[in-house]
């Protein structure tokens, strides 16, 4: 699938991490907002979210949910990534990185049920990035190896319901 880009919008809560985006890396085509100065309605055609939701405490994930739906059009796409807590190299890394040790993982099972219970039709879950660097002449294996849950991250693509 090819989606090209007419714009592209990053959102963060850190007011901080906004201000250095707009500094280094707005455009004409590319912008950057905080969370709270406002949100665009039905904008979207494609939201994408890498390794956010382990931050965002659990009894609040279902308001970020919310929060993106509102932000896609309609039938638009969601392309959440996640760390994979089943992963063991996942596991070792995240709790080496300060920022990471008290994040609250979430499989891809409970991901999908928190995504269709806010409204959203799953597609697909891949399982990416099986094979450490050590073991990188295996990588070619993984295209074959998506299904299995094995993989450092993993994305569920899903669609906002009609």
């Amino acid at each position: 699938m090819h989606l090209p880009a007419a714009s592209v919008t990053g959102v963060d809560v850190s007011a901080d991490s906004i201000d250095l985006a707009r500094r280094h890396y707005a455009d004409a085509n590319v912008q950057f907002s905080t969370i709270d100065e406002g949100q665009s309605a039905g904008e979207f055609d494609l939201v994408y979210c890498n390794g956010v939701f382990h931050h965002i405490e659990p009894d609040l994930r279902g308001d970020a949910l919310a929060y993106i739906s509102r932000a896609l059009a309609s039938r638009g796409y969601f392309a959440l990534w996640e760390n994979n807590p089943w992963n063991p190299g996942t596991r070792l890394v995240m709790r080496r990185i300060p920022f990471d040790r008290d994040a609250k993982t979430l499989s891809a099972r409970h991901a999908r049920k928190l995504l269709d219970s806010a409204g959203f039709d799953i597609m697909t879950t891949d399982f990416l990035f099986v094979f450490p660097r050590p073991l990188a002449l295996l990588r070619p294996l993984e295209p074959a190896l998506t299904r299995v849950p094995a993989g450092a991250q993993y994305m569920v693509l899903c669609r906002k319901r009609a």
